[in-house]
């Protein structure tokens, strides 16, 4: 019999974090609590392969997420059915990235779009094909910070009676943690008692024991850490996946006036290019290419003119040598500067969460719009010679903010490249402010040039668990402030989105930004837009 944990790396690689992969015990079905991935245990290996990959793409997709599956509590059959609806969409998402998906894609369509669909249409009476055996069952769910809970497609849910309707833990069970100092006893009595970890986990310092202590190098309430590099080992910790790297960076907390430091885990990966590449093409754009052939950033000095902006005493010199030896050379004695060196470095950082999927009132929806407007300013940019690179972000909770590469600095924008941008699916959610943190350090740390600009194209509406309102606009404008004092200028366009004014003040703030129906609606002032990006960083220094 092979061992299910050669398929560890590939589990990684699907579920977008480090899972292990181990055989379920004798006679249960394929299933996942959120960190290993259980397959059946006498399956040949191409039987364990395939319920792998649904059940890594399913932790991929959020749908075994607490919030969906606690809509189904105490229905085993719409639990089926959900099952049946989330495999089949999920397949139909990974196979656009992954062969090895196409081929175990059920025929037709999937007759859902989002988790949302899948729900709807689970605890409905529309007739739903049976999932096969290989689904496996939903077990549990894989939650925000990793703690299961208990739900199980055979069999009825446990309700999570100890918790109130907003999930706040129990007084009772507070007055029997508070006291405890060991961890051990602490849980034991949790699962005595029935608890589960409270949802307000998310807010500082509640992943602290009773007695910890957090300390920061740096003093006083305005001070930034810095990202923090995770280093890897090949013991299936987060990022021990080949190609994938993740880093540790703040986040903004307005309503204390403080950072949180080490709060969300971005991670950066390459994305698999897509099987067909013949169909990616670039729409091209004269007007945004002419108007940024006019961003200049370095002025250029010509000696020897025949006219210019000032008097070259070199070739004045020369002048007067040859006039007095007899020779009667040309007059080309000015000085002429043009400006004509760019040393720009631009980094196009693509929306790819879920909200991308709305349409506007022609029916095409918002991502198509970004992911042209992408395209064309990538190839644009790149012909004019400068240093470009490409990334999508999405996010799954503060641990989970994910940064794809679509083109690299080092890579040309190609038909593979092409590809990727075109097989980029949107899904998840928008943690704004990490996914600009992540893409800033890459721009400074890889773009090896002086002057250097972020392009963020999103629809402007910040949103993740716990991440909303008054309290995401203000990371995410705080993170645009960062990079400016960085020596990174940012410009943020909302392509495609119906976004109001105040809205998009709200979220960037003061950094430079502008909205429109399509890319062709900005070309005719993209350079415009470039420069006082540009002149607004030079005049923050």
């Amino acid at each position: 019999m092979t061992d299910p944990a050669r398929l560890r790396l590939l589990a990684s690689s699907v579920a977008g974090r480090a899972v292990e992969v181990a055989a379920a015990p004798a006679g249960r079905p394929a299933h996942t609590d959120g960190h290993t991935v259980f397959v059946s245990a006498a399956a040949s290996a191409d039987a364990q392969r395939r319920e792998m990959l649904l059940q890594s793409a399913l932790l991929a997709a959020g749908s075994l997420d607490r919030r969906h599956l606690s809509a189904l509590r105490g229905r085993p059959a719409a639990m089926r059915r959900y099952l049946a609806l989330e495999g089949h969409r999920v397949l139909a998402e990974v196979s656009a990235q992954l062969p090895l998906a196409a081929a175990l894609c059920p025929d037709g369509r999937p007759p859902t779009r989002t988790i949302a669909q899948s729900l709807d249409m689970a605890r409905g009476r529309q007739p739903v094909p049976e999932p096969p055996d290989w689904f496996g069952v939903i077990v549990c769910a894989a939650p925000r910070q990793g703690v299961p809970l208990n739900v199980d497609t055979t069999g009825d849910i446990e309700s999570d009676d100890d918790d109130d309707e907003h999930g706040r833990q129990s007084t009772i069970l507070k007055l029997f943690e508070a006291p405890i100092n060991s961890r051990a006893l602490s849980n034991l009595l949790r699962k005595l008692f029935g608890a589960a970890k409270a949802s307000a986990e998310d807010e500082a310092g509640g992943e602290l024991r009773v007695g910890s202590v957090r300390r920061a190098k740096d003093a006083g309430p305005q001070a930034r850490p810095l990202a923090t590099r995770i280093r890897f080992t090949d013991r299936g910790r987060p990022g021990a996946t080949v190609g994938i790297g993740a880093a540790l960076y703040p986040e903004w907390d307005v309503h204390n006036d403080r950072y949180r430091p080490h709060w969300c885990r971005v991670i950066d990966f390459p994305l698999l290019t897509a099987a067909d590449v013949s169909a990616a093409d670039v729409p091209q754009d004269p007007a945004l290419r002419q108007r940024l052939a006019r961003v200049s950033l370095g002025p250029k000095l010509f000696r020897g003119r025949a006219d210019g902006d000032d008097v070259d005493v070199d070739a004045l010199i020369s002048l007067s040598v040859d006039l007095r030896s007899g020779f009667s050379p040309p007059e080309h004695v000015y000085l002429e500067r043009r400006k004509l060196e760019r040393h720009l470095g631009v980094l196009i950082l693509l929306d790819a969460s879920g909200s991308a999927t709305d349409a506007d009132p022609h029916g095409r929806a918002v991502h198509d719009h970004q992911r042209r407007a992408a395209a064309t300013m990538a190839a644009t940019l790149e012909e004019l010679g400068d240093r470009v690179a490409v990334y999508a972000f999405r996010s799954q909770g503060r641990n989970a903010v994910y940064l794809p590469a679509i083109k690299t600095f080092g890579q040309r924008f190609g038909a593979a490249g092409r590809a990727r941008l075109n097989g980029l699916q949107p899904s998840g959610y928008t943690r704004l402010g990490a996914g600009i943190r992540g893409a800033g350090e890459i721009l400074k740390t890889q773009a090896g040039t002086p002057n250097r600009l972020l392009v963020v194209l999103s629809d402007g509406y910040p949103y993740d668990n716990g991440y909303e309102g008054r309290y995401a606009e203000a990371d995410t404008g705080k993170a645009l402030e960062e990079l400016r004092a960085d020596g990174v200028a940012c410009l943020c366009l909302t392509i495609g989105a119906e976004v109001g004014g105040a809205v998009t003040e709200q979220v960037f703030g003061s950094a430079c930004h502008a909205g429109g129906a399509s890319l062709s609606e900005l070309s005719p002032r993209m350079d415009e837009l470039f420069l006082s990006a540009l002149h607004e960083l030079a005049a923050a220094r």
